[in-house]
């Protein structure tokens, strides 16, 4: 596409809304020219990568090699695909903000062209009231006192996992919320449940699978805690309001969203092999930040409240739009 709208006369952007940190890390030039794509070879950034916190478990490496080197039409590979087009456009555009870390210096000097930003481009509050239902049980608990999970539209947990996460949240002895899709081949997260489970947590957590209002749940006061896929719009959404967070990623760009946020919040544990949590580990990780004494929590409060009074200041949003906007304009000069 960049090189067709070249010859017609057209400047092209590539806009990513998902991870800036995800290019750099797997579509650097340093990467694509050296042909870096094996299980071993996503263990290790590419040349010049400017941080070494971002690092991936064996299973997360395997998954990105092998996306990598699948073939879509014409016997192209993937990273094939996406390089040319990181390439051959005129800038490079991104859903997020130079105060995630170095990667967009990283990424100009990479491909030497533009890098332009639009911000996290943060949600506007929703007109709409929660339903009835769900403000009715939210409010008979106490204030930050309970947990809602949700792994977004796209995540179906083989039903083992599935099982580990609601026991975990069981574990913590909290109440909780989880909404969650059914594990593949069931048609509904009833079905996945625990034997059991249902009569241990009524009264105090519901498991839901339905589609959810989740900016107004979680600016109920009642949620103190969210357990996020770490999808890019959920965790903006998430760093807006007060509940704590707990990072659970499960694909693609969610895994380097998660370990770019882990240097500051607090991530489920996960085998190094397989990439399985347990009950124990989700219990731990709420546990953690939930604990308002313990070393843990105070860390993890005080850098969520640095980033919620960042994105809440009213100029923040505008300055990245405007940015953006004069950015293209100069393009065509």
């Amino acid at each position: 596409m960049p090189r067709l709208a070249r010859r017609l006369g057209i400047k092209s952007i590539r806009y990513d809304s998902s991870s800036s940190v995800m290019t750099s890390y797997g579509l650097s030039p340093t990467r694509f020219r050296e042909n870096k794509y094996t299980e071993a070879d996503f263990m290790e950034p590419p040349s010049g990568f400017p941080s070494s916190s971002i690092k991936l478990s064996i299973y997360e490496a395997r998954f990105f090699a092998e996306v990598g080197v699948t073939e879509f039409g014409s016997r192209i590979r993937f990273v094939d695909r996406q390089y040319m087009c990181l390439s051959e456009c005129d800038a490079l555009g991104f859903k997020t903000c130079r105060e995630i870390g170095p990667f967009i210096d990283y990424l100009q000097s990479q491909f030497g062209k533009p890098v332009l930003l639009s911000g996290p481009i943060i949600p506007e509050p929703m007109t709409s009231a929660l339903d009835e239902k769900w403000e009715k049980w939210l409010g008979g608990f106490k204030p930050n006192s309970m947990i809602y999970c949700a792994l977004g539209s796209e995540c179906n947990l083989q039903t083992d996992q599935f099982q580990e996460l609601v026991l975990g949240l069981e574990l913590t002895g909290m109440p909780f919320l989880a909404a969650l899709k059914p594990s593949p081949g069931l048609e509904s997260v009833e079905s996945a449940l625990p034997e059991g489970f249902e009569e241990r947590i009524k009264g105090r957590g519901v498991v839901y699978g339905g589609w959810m209002q989740q900016q107004l749940i979680l600016e109920h006061p009642s949620i103190g805690c969210f357990i996020t896929h770490c999808g890019s719009g959920s965790i903006s959404e998430a760093l807006i309001n007060k509940c704590q967070m707990i990072l659970l990623p499960q694909i693609g760009d969610q895994i380097f969203n998660a370990r770019m946020m882990s240097v500051v919040l607090n991530e489920v544990d996960k085998g190094e092999e397989d990439g399985f949590f347990t009950k124990e580990s989700v219990c731990k990780a709420v546990r953690a930040v939930m604990d308002e004494d313990s070393e843990i929590a105070t860390v993890v409060r005080a850098n969520h409240d640095k980033f919620r009074e960042l994105l809440l200041n009213k100029d923040f949003e505008p300055s990245y739009i405007n940015d953006f906007i004069e950015k293209l304009l100069a393009l065509l000069k």
